[in-house]
């Protein structure tokens, strides 16, 4: 018998994802990608359990940086996403990359509700709006997509052109969102993106000199799809860089 929390795979498609159940109606269970920021449904009889690692992920550098005697402030990072897990997750990486980072989880809905007493509250360099999505081809709509756009176009207002914007989730509309004033944003060919790809555009942003333009298709090789998975804007990185470095000796 299927519980909340149980991870399973489907069998109609070949057990490719990890998928974590979050709510049972009768036959029919929701769920959400372990490690893809992905919804979906299925019947329970399509369901096989499965089982997953719990140990410690050991996370590369995204940048190593030769400083020499300089100092270097990265750029703040604000995470808003709408799964515990995922968030966690990223701000493990973001820890990892020495990089600060508030983070905090809403539901989609919620996002545009919140989105602008946080940004005054943080004044962050850099927001991450994610969480999950998906895209119906039949009926060619998106489950959360305007929960985004909505938030994107918020956030904009509020900080004009200074904030660099990485929003969407698996599947998520791209154009729309790039219209809407999202700097980075998924996903270009409709597809799944990683649980850490948002994190790892916005941990290289932080981490590159304010003066430096981002290499947009290097950034992009840096995600698990790549350009298909999320695109972008030529900008700058957020990073400060100062001298002399007190603890240089």
């Amino acid at each position: 018998m299927l519980k909340i929390g149980d991870i399973v795979t489907r069998k109609k498609y070949n057990h490719d994802i990890l998928f974590r159940v979050e709510k049972i109606i009768d036959n029919k269970v929701i769920l959400s990608g372990v490690d893809v920021r992905l919804y979906a449904d299925a019947e329970s009889n399509d369901l096989v359990l499965s089982t997953i690692s719990k140990k410690k992920e050991n996370y590369d550098l995204v940048r190593i940086i030769d400083n020499e005697n300089f100092f270097l402030i990265p750029g703040v990072i604000v995470h808003i996403d709408s799964d515990k897990n995922y968030l966690d997750k990223c701000l493990e990486y973001y820890k990892n990359q020495r990089i600060k980072c508030y983070g905090y989880k809403y539901s989609e809905s919620e996002f545009s509700n919140n989105i602008e007493k946080i940004l005054l509250k943080h004044n962050p360099d850099i927001l991450v709006i994610t969480g999950h999505d998906a895209y119906s081809k039949k009926r060619n709509n998106y489950k959360n997509s305007s929960y985004f756009i909505e938030t994107v176009k918020i956030a904009r207002k509020i900080c004009c052109d200074n904030l660099i914007i990485i929003a969407g989730a698996c599947q998520s509309d791209f154009d729309n969102l790039i219209k809407s004033g999202a700097t980075y944003a998924s996903s270009p060919a409709h597809i799944n993106i990683d649980a850490l790809d948002p994190a790892i555009i916005a941990s290289y942003i932080a981490l590159t000199d304010k003066n430096e333009i981002i290499d947009l298709k290097n950034i992009l090789s840096k995600t698990k799809y790549g350009s298909d998975g999320i695109g972008g804007i030529k900008t700058t990185g957020v990073m400060k860089i100062g001298y002399p470095r007190k603890d240089k000796n």
